[in-house]
């Protein structure tokens, strides 16, 4: 396994380090190679087939797909119906996926929630689900890995932060790194939808601290903020993905002082299809 750098970056004046784990891989890197990394390390005959569901912009959906390609194993994606415009996409996670070879299924909107309910029922012992995001407590053993390479980088710096989805990756950080404040914010759902996607896997520890943004914004939309974000960051010398990022580095910017190390989550391969979505809107 390799152990990804820290560089540093300086925004408004202030120093961060930057953890880079989006260098791992092209496709499988950042939060989800650590969040599979149990599954990566299971020999590829124990299983044969891995489901998942979730929305097309997914970062976990690629790195599922990625690491399926490798193991051999088969990979069913379902979510709700699509629009043309995105069946149609040649760029972006979901083209990527299906060209690793994921298998795509759309369920009606109103039997979703039921069907994915039912998904675990009279499973295959050579079938494995990833929930939405890669939420699963099989992530633990991988950001304790994450959690061992922070500590072993000698750092003066006892604050990290990491955006959330799910907040899976910034839970599992924190049990592992007692001594550090870990920090976070809600890129998908507000606070309590957060602390409740959370608490399904465990009880959340008090260094965890999650920076409740200034304003409302709808996950994935453009945003010009974000925008502008976006374009610091990548002056100041390393691009960050244009969903989750933004918000987690405005909070930090905004809502912080001391010296943080930031864990690059990955998901830049996301960014060509969001830029263009930004340059619809006149944001260039």
């Amino acid at each position: 396994m390799n152990i990804s750098p820290i560089s540093k970056i300086t925004l408004d004046g202030r120093e961060f380090f930057v953890k880079r784990d989006d260098l791992i891989d092209p496709f499988l890197a950042g939060n989800k190679y650590r969040k599979l990394y149990t599954l990566l390390q299971t020999p590829s005959n124990k299983l044969s087939k891995i489901i998942s569901y979730g929305g097309t912009q997914s970062n976990a959906m690629l790195a599922i797909s990625a690491m399926c390609q490798s193991k051999k194993w088969e990979f069913i994606y379902y979510t709700k119906p699509l629009s043309a415009t995105q069946k149609e996409q040649n760029d972006g996670n979901f083209f990527h996926a299906k060209r690793l070879g994921m298998q795509h299924i759309e369920i009606d909107e109103f039997f979703y929630k039921d069907f994915i309910a039912s998904l675990r029922l009279n499973l295959d012992k050579k079938i494995y689900i990833v929930d939405q995001g890669g939420a699963d407590k099989l992530a633990k053993e991988g950001l304790e890995i994450l959690a061992k390479e922070i500590t072993e980088a000698n750092l003066h710096v006892k604050s990290v932060a990491t955006p959330s989805g799910t907040g899976t990756t910034a839970l599992f950080l924190a049990l592992a790194l007692p001594e550090y404040r870990v920090y976070t914010t809600p890129c998908v759902g507000d606070v309590e939808y957060l602390k409740l996607q959370m608490q399904s896997l465990y009880d959340i520890p008090k260094n965890l601290i999650i920076l409740e943004p200034n304003k409302k914004y709808h996950f994935a939309k453009p945003y010009l903020d974000h925008f502008e974000i976006y374009q610091k960051t990548l002056q100041a010398g390393i691009e960050f993905d244009l969903l989750y990022a933004p918000l987690m580095w405005r909070c930090l910017l905004e809502q912080t002082h001391e010296d943080i190390l930031y864990i690059h989550s990955g998901g830049v391969s996301g960014n060509k299809s969001m830029l263009k979505r930004y340059e619809k809107k006149g944001f260039k």
